[in-house]
């Protein structure tokens, strides 16, 4: 019954890490160490809980049908990552800032 409360902090606590990443990313313009595949298989977690949360929606109104947006938040979140990883991976030091 409150398993989208659990859900909904999951994506919360997860989503809490990729705009320091992010920010990191655009200040230092160097991702050496960052892995493109691991966030294309987040990316496609995200984008299964997406596909999960249209084939199955809440039967009833209420704030649990917003956990589905906290899942593109999220997917947009790395998606983001992984472009700054393709512009900045020819970077060979990190700019100081």
């Amino acid at each position: 019954m409150t398993g989208w409360l659990f859900e909904a902090l999951m994506l919360l606590a997860f989503g809490c890490s990729w705009p320091a990443s992010i920010a990191k990313s655009l200040r230092t313009r160097f991702v050496r160490g960052k892995s493109p595949a691991f966030m294309i298989i987040v990316i496609s977690g995200y984008a299964c809980g997406i596909v999960h949360k249209l084939l199955n929606p809440p039967t009833e109104p209420g704030i649990e049908q917003y956990v589905l947006w906290l899942y593109v938040m999220d997917l947009l979140l790395v998606s983001t990552d992984l472009t700054l990883y393709f512009l900045f991976r020819k970077n060979d030091a990190p700019r100081v800032a």
